[in-house]
């Protein structure tokens, strides 16, 4: 185990070298900057945490490129605010968030979502307040809101230090033999047990992953380029 964790942070240390600070999640709303590598300042504003969490659903199921034109259809329109939102037509809301698929599910999730934070709280940010395990048992018990999108929404939006397990992070760790099943819970365990709990390295952790899941440990993966090649077995196989 001891050399599980080791190579954890082996891994990490070595895309970070290779791809550099990713500026996760990114921001456009309230003079965003988009990404914004090295800079943990974001989200800034209560806009920008319902952007995160927003996007956090939207994300799910669709790649984020398609997620980012939904995102950017409610900027556009005004609608990064929760109560505007619940005020809306819900075939707007639909029409708007289109891009990122499963629309009607989303629309329904979001406005779930923001019904649930202003009833129950009033903000983001006072919902937020809340300790790490309390935040993420509310955020699981709304609707349509599971452990990723949770926890999307708690690193990213709130601000607090967990780490985030989704696809990239299940593909890219079995090839390189480090998990053996795709176990939520398991798979973040080990990241936590590996790694210090720290608010930035969790963040720039998964995007890195998120980055060399695209560039290169796809479904049909780009071995002979990847930064991991020397200690991945799946590309000693192939």
């Amino acid at each position: 185990m001891q050399d599980t964790h080791r190579a954890v942070k082996e891994i990490y240390s070595t895309l970070h070298s290779f791809f550099g600070p990713q500026g996760w999640w990114p921001v456009y709303s309230d003079s965003g900057p988009g990404y914004h590598p090295g800079d943990f300042s974001y989200p800034r504003s209560e806009m920008q945490r319902v952007e995160i969490a927003f996007g956090a659903i939207l994300t799910q199921q669709a790649s984020w490129k398609n997620a980012e034109k939904a995102l950017k259809s409610l900027i556009n329109h005004g609608l990064l605010d929760m109560e505007k939102i619940l005020e809306s037509e819900r075939e707007k809301i639909e029409e708007l968030i289109r891009p990122s698929g499963y629309f009607r599910q989303k629309a329904e999730r979001i406005l779930g979502f923001s019904s649930y934070v202003l009833e129950n709280h009033g903000s983001l940010q006072r919902m937020f307040s809340q300790d790490i395990d309390a935040l993420r048992e509310e955020l699981l018990s709304i609707k349509g809101i599971g452990k990723e999108t949770a926890d999307s929404i708690i690193l990213y939006s709130a601000k607090k230090p967990i780490f985030v397990v989704d696809a990239y992070t299940y593909r890219i760790m079995e090839r390189l033999g480090i998990i053996g099943r795709k176990d939520y819970d398991e798979v973040q365990e080990l990241f936590h047990a590996s790694l210090k709990r720290d608010l930035e390295s969790y963040n720039e952790y998964h995007a890195l992953l998120v980055e060399l899941g695209k560039n290169f440990c796809r479904k049909k993966p780009f071995c002979a380029d990847c930064p991991l090649k020397e200690i991945c077995p799946y590309n000693k196989k192939s």
